[in-house]
């Protein structure tokens, strides 16, 4: 059984979907609702509450990390791209090629932005830090100006942090 949570945050409602034992789903208010459909909204699941309250300290710029059980469900090749997300310091960005190289391949840039487009889990696995090969951001579930305002967030607590 699922369950759901909705949480406000600076970038819009987040939908945080859960199966008990580990975080399944974050999804953005522009997204549609696939899994949420079969998720039965609650908010005393202690995984949706750990996910909860992470998601409000990062936002709040008391947290650099997290450490909620996730169970991401995918292909082995975005599972290994999506490791690879949570290889990227946080406020810092890399971009679709440099991913693909850390995965062995540098050819698979579009590969790597393909899976990085499915990740489940955005925030929590951080998709928001690659960027283009020029910089510029690009595609993002949450849409470019919430992908905009969460590295701008964290550049800004990583710069006042000693």
């Amino acid at each position: 059984m699922k369950h759901q949570t909705t949480i406000d945050s600076p970038i819009g409602p987040i939908t945080l979907i859960a199966d008990g034992e580990a975080l399944v789903e974050v999804r953005f208010a522009n997204a549609p609702d696939v899994a949420a459909d079969h998720a039965r909204p609650t908010d005393d699941d202690p995984v949706l509450q750990r996910a909860a309250s992470q998601l409000g300290e990062y936002f709040d710029g008391r947290r650099t990390d997290f450490d909620v059980p996730l169970d991401p469900r995918g292909t082995a090749f975005q599972l290994a791209a999506w490791d690879a997300l949570r290889t990227i310091g946080y406020g810092e960005t890399v971009s679709y090629g440099e991913q693909a190289r850390r995965l062995g391949d540098a050819g698979k840039a579009r590969a790597v932005g393909a899976a990085n487009g499915r990740n489940p889990l955005p925030i929590i696995v951080p998709c928001h830090r690659v960027v283009g090969s020029n910089g510029h951001l690009t595609g993002f579930g949450g849409g470019i100006a919430s992908k905009a305002w969460l590295l701008d967030h964290e550049q800004s607590v990583a710069a006042r942090t000693p």
